[in-house]
């Protein structure tokens, strides 16, 4: 599939959050009209019809992207957020990223057990905020159905640490 116009719309930043990162910017791609209804049509085609229950978004961009998602294939939305953020009873996941370590919430009455459960976020590095995602959803007795992203970089092998569960990517970056 040609995604010359999310490609496009995705603005790179050298150096940030720290040098040597090349980091991709999704805000732009969100506030292009096309290339954001192109990015949330691509996702939900891919899953419509899956049976899936509730998508997960992950803090912060894949709250975008999953709540829309949510809306254009019939499911429920869950939101994963950052520690200390969610106003009610928490389980929570520690994770790596590529350049720090951070924790994520998720409610503990958010999903029920078999459950079949999607996850969207904006981007795919290392991997470990999906990795842990994957150990709230499972704890919960979910069944994490699929991973989408808008961005995958191939470089990090980020899908590696879930090779089990089926991924997508709109946009894949090599060799930065």
């Amino acid at each position: 599939m040609n995604n010359a116009l999310l490609e496009k719309s995705i603005r790179s930043i050298p150096d940030f959050p720290k040098k040597g990162i090349l980091f991709r910017d999704v805000t732009t791609l969100i506030k292009d009209k096309a290339a954001f209804k192109k990015s949330v049509d691509l996702l939900a085609k891919r899953f419509k019809g899956k049976g899936i229950d509730k998508v997960v978004g992950v803090e912060a961009r894949g709250f975008i992207f999953g709540a829309a998602v949510a809306y254009k294939i019939g499911a429920g939305f869950v939101p994963v957020r950052k520690k200390g953020k969610l106003p009610f009873k928490s389980i929570s996941a520690a994770y790596e990223l590529e350049y720090g370590t951070d924790t994520l919430e998720i409610h503990q009455d958010a999903i029920a057990s078999g459950e079949k459960i999607l996850i969207i976020d904006d981007l795919l590095a290392t991997g470990g905020t999906v990795k842990a995602v994957i150990e709230l959803i499972e704890k919960l007795a979910g069944k994490v159905s699929g991973i989408g992203f808008v961005i995958e970089l191939v470089d990090l092998k980020g899908k590696d640490k879930f090779k089990e569960y089926p991924v997508f990517s709109l946009v894949k970056f090599e060799g930065e």
